[in-house]
């Protein structure tokens, strides 16, 4: 693939962690196809990317990790989903809920949360709830006083990565107001049977059930900072233009076969439609460089930025899976074909919170808001 020249570049002292996860990219490659038909969670891929030290160096320098930049943390999602959709966004979940944890909890939980990533421990967001569509962030489950904080029974959706995780990053109603928790996974923790999904099969996004699961006040999370911009709400975008960089190679892989004595790389269509996903992609690849930017510069702009780029970059991936699926042709709906996996895994970003839609009513109130 051609490459593109950056206005954001990674700073040269993290250029490692890139080679890094390249390196290991390159071997869960390997079994994205097997762990999407087993819908299997690839935890010795999210393993390795802990024990590269990776995850530690996303904590903030002075709970021991290395404040690794939102450039960096960029393109490492990039990087991961173009390979394997499913490693980038349980590993997004999971840093993301850990460094939420360790910013915006009190001192002494903080430290614990900090000192559990440096462990190799897993973290995983419970946010999703039967009721709550895209105002994930506002639950409609109250929580209920007890001796030392309030306890939770309900349930949360769609946790990614959850069956592995030590830790999650919960919110509930208290007092009528929204809340966020350090929850420790234990026996008031249950997981009903998976209900498998039709695309990023290998996150076991699945539901949690809470019995009177503990939540101390003194895991009770704070505000975050005005300049606070969340990794994942960063980071979901890159997952994005990962898997339309992928559709990319499958059809440009495709249509260098000759069919029926053709090939369809030298037909006038193929090329002026990859000319148009190809120039989609890298504008939505520049609107999400500029968003890790702000966020590195600590602009409050950061968070709205990423809801206009996720917005883009869940479509471009749509538009970049279809290309591909019609180069393919019927060979391209074969179950051993990878464009078939990757035209399910590029509908899954669109349903993410914000939704496509959801994110549209954001960004459209907010412009014609302005032009008055």
């Amino acid at each position: 693939m051609l490459t593109r020249p950056s206005p954001v570049a990674v700073p040269s002292d993290e250029q490692h962690w890139i080679d890094t996860v390249t390196t290991l990219a390159a071997g869960f490659a390997e079994t994205v196809a097997d762990d999407d038909i087993a819908a299997r969670l690839p935890i010795e891929h999210l393993r390795a990317l802990a024990d590269s030290g990776l995850d530690t160096a996303f904590l903030p320098v002075e709970h021991g990790g290395q404040g690794v930049s939102y450039a960096t943390l960029g393109q490492i999602v990039r990087i991961l989903a173009r390979s394997h959709p499913a490693v980038a966004t349980v590993w997004l979940m999971h840093i993301g809920a850990a460094h939420a944890l360790v910013t915006t909890a009190p001192a002494e939980a903080a430290a614990f949360y900090a000192g559990e990533l440096r462990a190799g421990k897993r973290f995983a967001n419970a946010l999703s709830e039967p009721a709550g569509g895209n105002h994930f962030l506002a639950s409609q489950q109250d929580a209920s006083p007890v001796d030392g904080g309030w306890s939770l029974t309900g349930r949360k959706l769609f946790v990614s990565g959850s069956e592995a995780a030590d830790h999650l990053f919960l919110n509930a109603r208290v007092d009528g107001h929204p809340a966020f928790f350090g929850v420790t996974v234990d026996e008031t923790v249950s997981f009903p049977p998976i209900d498998e999904t039709m695309g990023m099969r290998a996150t076991r996004s699945r539901t949690i059930a809470f019995d009177a699961t503990p939540l101390p006040s003194a895991r009770m999370c704070g505000m975050p900072p005005v300049d606070y911009a969340n990794l994942i709400t960063v980071g979901f975008a890159f997952i994005s233009i990962g898997i339309a960089e992928s559709a990319l190679d499958a059809l440009s892989a495709t249509a260098h076969r000759a069919k029926g004595g053709a090939v369809l790389a030298e037909q006038q269509w193929v090329k002026q439609e990859t000319a148009m996903v190809w120039a989609q992609v890298t504008a939505a690849l520049l609107m999400a460089e500029r968003t890790a930017w702000l966020a590195d510069g600590k602009n409050p702009q950061a968070m709205p930025a990423a809801t206009e780029t996720k917005m883009l970059a869940n479509e471009v991936a749509k538009s970049a899976a279809a290309l591909a699926l019609r180069v393919g042709g019927g060979g391209a709906y074969l179950v051993r074909s990878p464009i078939q996996r990757i035209v399910r895994d590029a509908q899954a970003g669109a349903l993410m919170a914000y939704s496509v839609p959801f994110s549209q009513e954001i960004v459209g109130q907010a412009v014609l808001e302005a032009g008055v």
